[in-house]
């Protein structure tokens, strides 16, 4: 069976974060690192990302199997979990289907409903990117600049890209992420929850202010597959809130934990 690529710190109660779309467990480092004082905390690879197998299919059904055939490898029977994004919406189907596998449950900026395809120039760009023609990481940026303004966003794409040099000093350039795969997938990724089962257990959605991800209408939702839930509300910070306000997050997250020991 293909396992998720993993890394651990820490020791005590477990922890498991997940990063989202076009991530990897790199993402959530300064998350890992501050809960790693106090917890074990499991970061993940999702399949085709990061250094994770490459695998066709990305429905939550089948990440969140995943997960679980991780948890059953390192022989954690329950835990903990943050997700941000893509990562919350795994973290919620592994509660919602496999909810005595969850102790709590931290959801970073998305909601548990279906979103409009917003990532289809971000996808043009990254598989219009012709890797032959890269010597440094700058000539990829020139090129997905065509698609993608937002330097920032650029530059967190562009993580996915892995370099070697081979023996004779030749560098060479390729994605860790598998475009084709996501691409392929990109319907499935932007579904929400499609079931209707429901976790009761202490459930916490932290928020971007200045993001949209997180709106009023999706209340009802949440509220019927997550009736123990509440939401924190990070000033100033977009969908990247645990890169854009460290600090903050770390410490709703770490009180969160805290309370419910």
């Amino acid at each position: 069976m293909k396992q998720l690529n993993y890394q651990q710190q820490g020791t005590g109660k477990h922890v498991l974060l997940i990063h989202g779309l076009f991530g990897s467990l790199e993402n959530l480092n300064m998350v890992a690192k501050v809960l790693s004082e106090q917890y074990c905390v499991t970061s993940i690879d999702v399949r085709n990302h990061g250094g994770s197998f490459h695998e066709n299919g990305m429905s939550y059904p089948l990440l969140a199997q995943d997960v679980i055939n991780l948890l059953d490898h390192l022989d954690i029977q329950k835990t903990d979990v943050l997700g941000h994004s893509m990562g919350g919406k795994i973290g919620m189907q592994i509660a919602l289907d496999f909810p005595d596998r969850v102790n709590r449950l931290i959801i970073a900026d998305i909601s548990p409903v279906s979103y409009p395809a917003h990532h289809l120039t971000i996808i043009e760009g990254l598989q219009s990117i012709d890797l032959s023609k890269i010597i440094k990481r700058s000539d990829a940026d020139l090129q997905l600049g065509q698609y993608v303004d937002n330097k920032g966003i650029r530059q967190f794409l562009l993580r996915n890209l892995a370099m070697t040099k081979t023996a004779d000093g030749v560098l060479s350039f390729s994605f860790k992420c598998s475009l084709t795969n996501i691409s392929k997938s990109y319907s499935q990724i932007m579904e929400g929850y499609l079931g209707d089962n429901k976790f009761s257990g202490d459930t916490l959605f932290i928020k971007g202010g200045d993001s949209d991800y997180i709106q009023p209408q999706h209340k009802k939702r949440i509220t019927t597959l997550l009736p123990n839930s509440k939401v924190k509300i990070i000033q100033g910070a977009g969908h990247w809130l645990h890169a854009e306000k460290t600090v903050a997050f770390n410490k709703i997250v770490s009180d969160f934990l805290s309370r419910q020991n």
